[in-house]
């Protein structure tokens, strides 16, 4: 089992609760190969929440994900404010919402180079703090 540290996007937490989801197993069986929790931020959670809005049970099976310490969300301070600012107008022309900012943000604020996501077009593009690619999982 993979013991690195990893965030985890909306696309694979919604794709691990939602079986009909078309990556449900793909990420079920990625998400088995790393040790627990996997970190996250309130935003990615809000957008996770809004797209299980429409599954039975979904925010309940997502908040058991926190309750169970499987999904840990990083509190972000007021100096997150500017550092996430400076993210938007960095990645303007991709227009980025602010799930994608957090994660960006909390990769350099932890020292975190994987991401687990389904949103390649992005990721792909944004780099972490010392200007390389993340490592994408998936």
């Amino acid at each position: 089992m993979i013991r690195d540290r990893i965030l985890i996007d909306a696309g694979p937490i919604v794709a691990i609760l939602a079986q009909a989801d078309a990556a449900h197993e793909d990420c079920i069986t990625k998400s088995r190969e790393y040790a627990p929790p996997f970190f996250t931020s309130w935003a990615v959670l809000a957008e996770a929440a809004w797209l299980l809005r429409g599954i039975p049970d979904g925010i309940p099976q997502l908040m058991d994900l926190l309750s169970r310490g499987l999904i840990v969300c990083q509190s972000l301070d007021v100096d997150a404010a500017t550092t996430i600012a400076d993210l938007a107008r960095t990645y303007a022309d991709l227009r980025p919402d602010l799930a994608d900012l957090t994660l960006i943000y909390l990769a350099g604020r932890d020292g975190i180079e994987t991401v687990f996501t389904l949103d390649r077009r992005d990721f792909t593009v944004y780099r972490d703090r010392r200007g390389q690619a993340f490592r994408l999982v998936p």
